[in-house]
């Protein structure tokens, strides 16, 4: 019986461990092409990394943040946008909001949009470069087009905030 018990904590030890080193190397690879695009498009100099102790992948360059009124963010901060998703790698378009513009609560979206979108006041415009891991991950909502472990692209204009 012990033996039974000690065979299945070890099992379950290198499943796991398993799991951690395939998502560590999914996520170099996609690092890796996020890299290469931002090198071979020149803009290594203007994208930057979203600063969060335990982050790395999600990229964000401003495309407009005139306001000089600092933005409080919390989990519960609403926030109205609209924005324009694409496929990273085969630049496809996955939707446009257009003339509709959604509100979430920021603590309800991914979290490449959480750690992103604070990085511009309301009345801003970002786009954000959003590893998979940051994203849907493997598992992605239904009916929207996004395949599994898909990087991600957004321009997002953040039309207001209210806390």
């Amino acid at each position: 019986m012990a033996l039974f018990v000690v065979c299945c904590f070890s099992a379950c030890t290198k499943s796991a461990l398993y799991g951690q080193v395939q998502v560590k190397a999914e996520g170099k690879l996609e690092d890796d092409s996020i890299t290469k695009y931002l090198q071979s498009h020149g803009l290594t100099g203007i994208a930057k990394h979203v600063q969060n102790n335990d982050t790395i992948g999600v990229y964000y360059i401003i495309l407009d943040d005139t306001s000089k009124t600092q933005t409080l963010y919390t989990s519960s901060t609403s926030i109205t946008v609209g924005d324009t998703a694409l496929l990273f790698t085969a630049r496809d378009t996955i939707y446009k909001t257009n003339d509709f513009h959604p509100s979430y609560a920021l603590g309800a979206v991914i979290l490449g949009w959480q750690l992103g979108i604070p990085e511009i006041n309301q009345g801003g415009a970002v786009r954000l470069i959003v590893p998979s891991r940051y994203a849907y991950g493997h598992y992605p909502p239904s009916g929207q087009g996004i395949p599994p472990d898909a990087i991600l692209d957004f321009y997002i204009r953040l039309y207001s905030v209210t806390n």
